[in-house]
C-alpha cells in the first residue's frame, strides 16, 4: 500500500514546525471546543496528532486510489450528457473515497461539520493530493469557495450552504468571461434584483470556468446599472439545484484534462449575495483569489515532487553503455537541481501557508471578541506578509514546477514523449500553473510593489537577523552579499523616477528578492536538520549566479534602450 504523506519526510518536517503551536492555538480559539465536539483537540499534541492522522488518511487515499486512477482519468476525462457534466468513472472514486474520509470541508469550523483544521494541513493535503493527479486537485481543491462564504456570507447563507460541503457538494468559482479573463473589472454577467420577489436574478456568460457545473457555485456579476468598473461587482452564490444555468461545452484542454472547464450560460437563475453590494472583487473575490493561488502553489508543488520522483526512478532504473544513466553527470546534476528547487517551493508554500493561517484566525476572532493591541499589530503584520508572499509563491512555484517537469521528462529521453510513463501527463498538467489564477506576469504586477515599497527588504532583514548555527556561517555570508547587491539593483532602477523602468525590470527584482528569500528558508530548515544542509548550499549558490547576472543587465542597461522593447 503506498502512502503520499508517510514517504515523504519533507512533509512532516513542515508540519510540525515551531511556529504551530501559536498557530493551532489561535485557530482553535485556545481549545474552546473541547467542551461543545468530543472530536475537538483537547490541547495542541492532541491537534498535531489529530492533523498527522487525517495527513496520514490523505496520503493512503492518495497512494492507493487517486494515482492509480491518474492515467484513466486523463484518457477518459469528463462528459456533457444533457445539460450535465458526468465525471470520468475514476474522478467520481476519488472524490466519494475524500467524502467518505469526511475530508470535504476540511478547515470549516466544526458547527458547520468541518474538522476546524488550520490552512497548513489543508495546503499540505492539497500538495499530496496534486502529487496523486493535478487535474483532480481541481475539483478537491474549489472547496475553498466554502472558507469565502464562511468568511463572508450572511449567518442564513452559511447555514444553508456549508453543511452541504461535509456530504460531498462540489464548488466552482465562476469568474471569467469571454472579454473579462485576467480584467476581471471588465465582468458583464449581469444581477438584477426584483424587490417584489425579494430575490436576485443572474444573466449571461461565463467561460474557462473550473468545475463549471459545480452543486455550489460564487459567481461574479455586474449588480450596479450604468457602472464599467470593479466596483459595481458583487457576489453571488448559485445553488445548481435551481437549474437555471446550463452548460453550453467543456473545453478539450491541454492537461489536467480530468477536471472539466465548462462555458456556462445564466438565465434568470436565482442567486443569493454574498457580504455586501460593490465589494465583490474588490473585497471577497480578491480573497478568494489569494486562496487560489495559495492553492496553485500547493499544487505546483505536488507536481514537482511527482516529476522528481519519476526522474529518479527512471534514472535508476534506465541502463545505458552497461550503467544506470543517474550515474552520469549530467543526468545527476538535472536530478539534483530538481530536489533543491522542489525544496526550496517547498519552504516557500508552508512559509506563506502559515502567515495566511495567522492573519486569518485574528480575522475570526475579532468577530467574537475585540483584540489586544498586540494581536491587531501582529494580524496587521501578517496580513501584509501574506498579500506579498502569495504573488511570490504562485509565481516562483509555478514557474518551477514547470522547470521540474520539463526536466523530469527529458531525463526520460524519447520514452517521457510518449503515453507509457506517467511523465507525459504530469508534464501536460504542470504546464497550466503559471497562467490561471493569475499568469505568472500578472504576479509580478502584485508582487512588484513589495519590491519598490520595501517591504521584501524588511523581510529580507529579519531573515538575516535571525541567528543560524556556525555551520553554516558560509552560507548566510552568500545570502548578505545577495542581498547587498539586490538593494544596489533596486536602487539603480528606483533612482530613475520611471514608472516604464519599474515595470521593466519588475520580474527581474521581484524573482532576485525570491532567491533570497528562498535562501534564508531553506537556511532556517538546516538550523532545524542538517539534512537540509546540500539543499540550501546549492540552491543559494545557483541563486547567486542567477541574482548577479540580473544584477549585471540591470546596471548596465540604457534607459534609451527601452524603446527598442516595445513592439510597433
Amino acid at each position: 500500500m503506498a502512502n503520499f504523506y508517510t514517504d515523504n519526510k519533507d512533509l512532516k518536517f513542515h508540519l510540525f514546525h515551531p511556529q504551530m503551536d501559536k498557530l493551532v492555538r489561535l485557530k482553535e480559539n485556545n481549545y474552546s471546543d473541547k467542551e461543545k465536539y468530543d472530536y475537538a483537540p483537547l490541547d495542541f499534541e492532541d491537534a498535531m496528532d489529530s492533523y498527522e492522522k487525517v495527513m496520514e488518511i490523505v496520503g493512503e487515499i492518495c497512494g492507493d486510489i487517486i494515482a492509480p486512477n491518474a492515467e484513466d482519468v486523463d484518457h477518459d476525462g469528463p462528459t456533457l450528457v444533457d445539460n450535465q457534466v458526468h465525471y470520468a468513472k475514476g474522478t467520481t472514486q476519488n472524490y466519494q473515497a475524500l467524502v467518505d474520509a469526511g475530508l470535504i470541508g476540511l478547515s470549516l469550523p466544526r458547527r458547520f461539520d468541518g474538522l476546524n483544521f488550520s490552512i497548513v494541513p489543508y495546503v499540505m493535503a492539497a500538495e499530496i493530493v496534486s502529487r496523486a493527479d493535478a487535474g483532480f486537485a481541481n475539483i478537491w481543491g474549489l472547496q475553498d469557495c466554502a472558507e469565502t462564504i464562511h468568511e463572508f456570507g450572511s449567518e442564513e447563507i452559511k447555514n444553508e450552504f456549508l453543511p452541504r460541503f461535509n456530504l460531498g457538494a462540489t464548488a466552482a468559482m465562476d469568474l471569467t468571461e469571454p472579454d473579462a479573463g485576467s480584467d476581471l473589472q471588465a465582468v458583464q454577467l449581469k444581477a438584477t434584483f426584483n424587490e417584489n420577489e425579494n430575490q436576485w436574478y443572474l444573466n449571461g456568460v461565463k467561460r474557462f470556468i473550473t468545475n463549471g457545473d459545480a452543486d455550489i457555485s460564487l459567481v461574479l456579476a455586474r449588480s450596479e446599472e450604468g457602472t464599467s468598473d470593479g466596483r459595481g461587482l458583487s457576489l453571488f452564490v448559485y445553488d445548481r439545484n435551481e437549474n437555471r444555468m446550463s452548460v453550453r461545452r467543456i473545453e478539450n484542454k491541454m492537461g489536467i484534462k480530468g477536471s472539466p472547464t465548462c462555458e456556462l450560460v445564466f438565465k434568470n437563475a436565482p442567486a443569493k449575495l454574498v457580504g455586501d453590494r460593490r465589494l465583490g472583487l474588490i473585497k471577497y473575490v480578491m480573497s478568494l483569489m489569494n486562496s487560489a493561488r495559495l492553492g496553485v502553489g500547493a499544487q505546483s508543488v505536488g507536481i514537482a515532487e511527482a516529476a522528481y520522483r519519476e526522474a529518479l526512478k527512471y534514472a535508476k532504473e534506465r541502463e545505458q553503455f552497461g550503467k544506470a544513466i543517474i550515474q552520469y553527470p549530467a543526468v545527476f546534476e538535472m536530478i539534483t537541481k530538481m530536489k533543491f528547487k522542489l525544496d526550496a517551493i517547498r519552504t516557500l508554500l508552508y512559509e506563506t501557508a502559515r502567515f495566511v493561517d495567522l492573519y486569518k484566525s485574528y480575522n475570526f476572532i475579532q468577530e467574537e471578541r475585540k483584540l489586544e493591541n498586540e494581536e491587531r499589530n501582529d494580524m496587521k503584520y501578517y496580513t501584509k506578509k501574506a498579500d506579498m508572499f502569495t504573488p511570490l509563491l504562485k509565481l516562483v512555484a509555478s514557474e518551477y514546477s514547470n522547470e521540474i517537469a520539463y526536466d523530469s521528462l527529458q531525463v526520460h529521453g524519447g520514452t517521457g514523449f510518449m503515453k507509457d510513463f506517467p511523465i507525459e501527463r504530469i508534464y501536460r498538467d504542470a504546464r497550466i500553473t503559471t497562467i490561471y489564477e493569475g499568469t505568472s506576469q500578472l504576479q509580478v504586477v502584485a508582487a512588484i510593489r513589495g519590491v519598490t515599497s520595501g517591504a521584501y527588504m524588511n523581510y529580507i532583514r529579519e531573515y538575516e537577523a535571525a541567528e543560524s548555527k556556525p555551520a553554516f556561517d558560509f552560507i548566510k555570508r552568500r545570502l548578505v552579499v545577495m542581498t547587498d547587491q539586490y538593494e544596489k539593483a533596486v536602487g539603480i532602477v528606483q533612482r530613475e523616477k520611471d514608472n516604464e523602468l519599474i515595470d521593466f525590470h519588475a520580474r527581474r527584482l521581484v524573482e532576485m528578492a525570491g532567491n533570497i528569500i528562498m535562501g534564508y528558508l531553506l537556511l532556517n530548515n538546516a538550523n532545524r536538520d542538517e539534512d537540509y544542509k546540500k539543499s540550501v548550499n546549492l540552491f543559494s549558490q545557483m541563486a547567486r549566479a542567477e541574482n548577479y547576472q540580473k544584477y549585471k543587465y540591470i546596471e548596465n542597461f540604457d534607459l534609451k534602450d527601452l524603446g527598442l522593447f516595445k513592439i510597433g
